[in-house]
């Protein structure tokens, strides 16, 4: 079945960039952008998008039931996360620094 239809997407074509993706690294975070620019496309009209993720979502969770991952591995990846996190916030916040006196 063709998903996008601006760049001509099967949802087969999908399905096998995800589970090559996530052969790279079963915890990563993918998203529409991210799946087309492995693909080495872009979202031109983005109406597929609300399906591409449905299939994301079904995809990954078929890959991970397929071998049954055990919660231990789901700390180291949590702890990713937050590094990330910390790693893209960093110290920057939109209100002042502390100490800054605006008068």
């Amino acid at each position: 079945m063709i998903t996008c239809h601006c760049n001509i997407i099967t949802e087969q074509d999908l399905e096998q960039q995800i589970i090559a993706m996530l052969d790279e690294d079963c915890w990563q975070l993918i998203v529409p952008v991210k799946l087309y620019h492995a693909m080495e496309k872009r979202g031109k009209c983005c109406r597929c998008f609300p399906n591409v993720i449905d299939i994301i979502i079904r995809t990954t969770e078929a890959y991970h039931a397929r071998f049954d991952r055990r919660e231990a591995e789901m700390l180291p990846f949590r702890e990713k996360l937050h590094q990330m996190r910390n790693r893209y916030i960093g110290e920057f916040h939109e209100r002042q620094r502390k100490g800054h006196r605006a008068a």
